[in-house]
């Protein structure tokens, strides 16, 4: 199969970062449009369930948006809100996702990795990715899971293949 470019949005979640000193969102468009997929929106929002949960609506109902990172909001502290604020909107978590960039994690940061509570989900036909605020953990999660998995040659399978697939009706 050949590469697919996607269309990608990406949100920063923070109360402190603009987007010039938002170097997690910065990496992460970096990395999508090396990789030849294509920037379709980026934000920064204060870390708010109700501003974050509209902004990913808004991007789950426009079809041109395949998928969404998020980075920042996924820690333990009472500000970190992002999984409250998106799993309601998910049709179906990806478990495997937040298991994965955990494992992953610890070989970088050890025990720390256990305050990482990130997620990802299919929502109306659209994958959302949530990591972690810091360039280090946006850097692992694009590098050794969600880049792969948006790369339509990764075998034996990626989420590029079955992207055609998320809408299906149960029969």
């Amino acid at each position: 199969m050949d590469f697919v470019p996607l269309s990608i949005a990406i949100l920063t979640v923070s109360d402190t970062r603009t987007l010039e000193t938002d170097t997690s969102g910065q990496t992460l468009v970096e990395r999508l449009e090396a990789a030849g997929h294509r920037l379709a929106d980026r934000r920064l929002v204060r870390d708010d369930r109700h501003v974050l949960r509209a902004v990913v609506a808004q991007w789950i109902a426009d079809p041109a948006v395949q998928v969404v990172i998020t980075t920042g909001g996924t820690g333990l502290t009472g500000r970190d809100s992002t999984p409250e604020a998106l799993r309601p909107l998910f049709d179906k978590e990806i478990d495997g996702f937040g298991e994965l960039f955990r494992m992953l994690s610890y070989e970088e940061i050890r025990t720390s990795t256990m305050q990482s509570r990130a997620v990802a989900g299919l929502t109306n036909g659209t994958v959302v990715f949530c990591l972690p605020g810091s360039t280090g953990a946006c850097r692992l999660g694009w590098d050794r899971v969600i880049g792969p998995q948006l790369d339509a040659r990764h075998k034996p399978c990626n989420l590029v293949e079955l992207l055609p697939r998320f809408q299906e009706s149960p029969s």
